[in-house]
């Protein structure tokens, strides 16, 4: 009997690199032979792979439940230079399977909507043939992100950063011939690329410094001598962690690199849903909980990565509070989102961000892909009016202006778009409650400056919510699409029903249901424990909880009184909050005009400078030098060409005529 068990937990164990080779498995599949077995049977091998994906993290995380620990696998040799040792190998611990859990499980769900969805949306554009690719993409995604939860070492980790780097380009820019001018989607893909380049050159500075300091990339050899490191040089260890942070404000979209994150929304609707909840901005947040044993070292780098947080969380819930995009309003609220997440993790309250995280990728994959609902209902509207613009205004299926009255038009959209509002929200029992007040609770006794960051954060949050939910399916429909709007086929709505489940019930994951004696009982507490040293249970705090309801209810009842008591159509639409805001509105309505600024500060002088030298240095020197070897090259082949006639008398006579030089040489000498 032990035996046996023994040999299931090694069978459970071995089976950890298939949480990535399932869907590299679907990605060869679909490219040998997707665009022959049909949209149908492409959408369902992409999703299969990501659900086998998911079936293996559920045996892994069991044989952990079973057997704690952390396992190592090891794949292949990839570097041995010396006393440099890297190995393409893998990593199980209860952190790694939960990442594992989030990033499978919400991405099946994502892949089988996009069966739906993506099959209108492949005719809409006109183009069939992309059906395969997008599940090609898809599968890349989650095979990249799963690599990067699931490595035993920083170079391994890497290799999925900048994989779901790669990825999330090709998702933005998927249409990249549509968007503003032809070429909007392809701007806003490569705005994502680059801008987290930058991030990315502080990971990679940050590895340098590792393995300048440590010697090894090895997670578990790292953790163990960062104590002494940190002893010794508490300098590089201030410049890993500050360097590591660099890099999670780009993947995590925080201050200052999260513009690139709005501009994603070029992208399909379950590409939105995917980046936002499953997937690369998580990335971010879960490298501060890897490398907590380097964080905690460095109090000053975990000020700085609480304070980027704080201000991200609400410097963002701003803004969406003035925008008219569905989209565009989920993207801030993700911006400010992950503030909380990675302010939580900033102050070592690892548990309760990375509850946060699981939770918000609920609601949050749920609300965009509710979003989507919303919008192919509204196209399917126009299409059945069979026109294109029915006001002066042109129609736009995405801003909420054009909206209104969908509650009775759409029913199921409504009801699991208004559970995943409510979560975000943090309406309690919702998961949102839980995750977030216990972030709050945290910061109220840890920091009470950012506690108070945060909960006007969680005011404005509602706000926007509220918002945002009486615009669109309260009141009269703004637009003839909107009456015209139909409820989305059963492909689409099932997995909002599941992911709106998920938000209902996901709260239990953290409370203290017993069976974890460490961590003070909280399930999530206890189980992340056995991966994170020193992690600990946030207590309940009721003067907590209720102020944060208090705040949301009188958030929402706000936004009733503004936006769900007026009757408006579109053309005579005024936002109220500009009313009362004034310029304000008019700032946080144009983004803080961030992008403008980066636009004047950095962007114009790089183009006038690669303009100043593009001509003297880059096209006179280099280009010029270069032409002129191909210049020189192109001659000598000119000559030497005449050489080769083709005719053999004068091979015959060059031969002779050598002979006659040589003699006559050897005769002189």
């Amino acid at each position: 009997m032990y035996l046996s068990r023994i040999f299931e937990m090694n069978t459970a164990f071995s089976l950890l690199p298939w949480v990535v080779f399932f869907p590299l498995l679907g990605i060869l599949v679909n490219l040998l032979a997707g665009r022959r077995l049909g949209e149908k049977y492409s959408g369902t091998i992409g999703s299969l792979a990501c659900g086998l994906s998911f079936l293996v993290s559920l045996f892994l995380a069991n044989a952990l439940r079973i057997n704690p620990g952390v396992y190592h696998q090891e794949l292949a040799k990839w570097l041995t230079i010396g006393n440099l040792d890297i190995a393409w190998g893998l990593r199980l611990d209860t952190l790694s399977v939960t990442m594992m859990l989030v990033v499978s499980g919400v991405g099946t769900l994502i892949h089988i909507y996009s069966i739906g969805y993506m099959r209108r949306d492949v005719h809409h554009n006109d183009d069939p043939k992309r059906f395969p690719r997008f599940f090609i993409y898809l599968n890349l995604f989650i095979a990249m992100m799963m690599l990067l939860v699931s490595a035993d070492n920083y170079l391994v980790l890497f290799v999925g950063w900048e994989g779901v780097g790669l990825c999330s380009y090709l998702l933005i820019g998927f249409w990249y011939e549509k968007g503003k001018e032809g070429t909007g989607n392809a701007v806003a893909g490569k705005k994502a690329f680059i801008t987290n380049r930058i991030g990315d050159f502080g990971v990679l500075i940050a590895l340098f410094i590792i393995f300048g300091v440590f010697g090894t990339f090895d997670f578990d050899e790292v953790f163990a001598r960062a104590p002494i490191i940190a002893a010794i040089m508490p300098g590089a260890m201030l410049a890993i962690t500050l360097f590591l942070l660099l890099g999670v404000t780009g993947k995590s979209a925080q201050l200052p690199l999260y513009v690139w994150l709005p501009d994603a929304m070029a992208g399909p609707t379950p590409v939105s849903a995917l980046i936002h909840a499953a997937t690369m901005v998580t990335a971010g947040v879960y490298l501060i909980a890897r490398s907590a044993a380097l964080f905690s070292l460095v109090p000053l780098a975990q000020d700085v990565v609480v304070w980027v947080g704080a201000l991200t969380a609400l410097f963002a819930a701003t803004i969406a509070l003035g925008q008219y995009d569905i989209k565009r309003v989920l993207a801030y609220s993700t911006i400010s989102q992950l503030g909380y997440m990675v302010a939580a993790v900033g102050m070592g309250a690892y548990a309760a961000g990375m509850f946060h995280l699981v939770t918000h990728a609920f609601f949050k994959a749920l609300l965009f892909l509710s979003a989507g609902s919303v919008i192919q209902g509204l196209e399917r509207g126009e299409r059945a009016l069979h026109v294109g613009h029915h006001t002066g205004f042109g129609f736009d299926p995405q801003d909420m202006r054009n909206m209104g009255g969908l509650r009775k038009r759409i029913p199921v959209t409504f009801w699991v778009y208004l559970t995943g509002a409510l979560a975000l929200s943090g309406i309690a029992p919702l998961a949102g409650f839980f995750s977030k007040d216990e972030i709050l609770a945290e910061a109220f006794h840890l920091q009470p400056v950012v506690f108070i960051l945060l909960i006007i954060t969680a005011f404005l949050t509602a706000l926007y919510m509220g918002r945002q939910v009486f615009m669109v399916f309260f009141g009269k429909s703004r637009s003839k699409p909107a009456e015209h709007a139909s409820e989305s086929q059963a492909i689409v709505t099932v997995p909002l029903l599941v992911l709106a489940f998920l938000s209902l019930t996901g709260g239990i994951l953290n409370l203290p249901l017993g069976g974890h004696e460490t961590a003070g009982a909280h399930f999530l507490t206890g189980w992340l424990s056995k991966s994170i040293e020193g992690i600990v249970a946030g207590e309940f705090n009721l003067g907590v909880a209720l102020l944060s309801t208090a705040l949301v209810l009188t958030a929402i009842l706000m936004a009733w009184l503004l936006y769900a008591r007026r009757e408006v159509t579109r053309s005579t639409f005024t936002d109220p909050l500009r009313r009362m805001l004034g310029p304000v509105f008019t700032a946080i309505e144009n983004k803080w005009w961030v992008d403008e600024f980066y636009q004047v500060i950095l962007l114009k002088p790089f183009h006038i400078i690669s303009d100043c030298l593009a001509h003297p240095f880059d096209q006179g020197t280099i280009d010029a030098t270069l032409n002129g070897f191909a210049s020189g090259a192109k001659g000598l082949a000119g000559i030497l060409r005449k050489v080769q006639s083709g005719y053999v008398r004068n091979y015959a006579l060059a031969v002779i005529a050598g002979l006659v030089l040589i003699l006559a040489y050897l005769l002189i000498h």
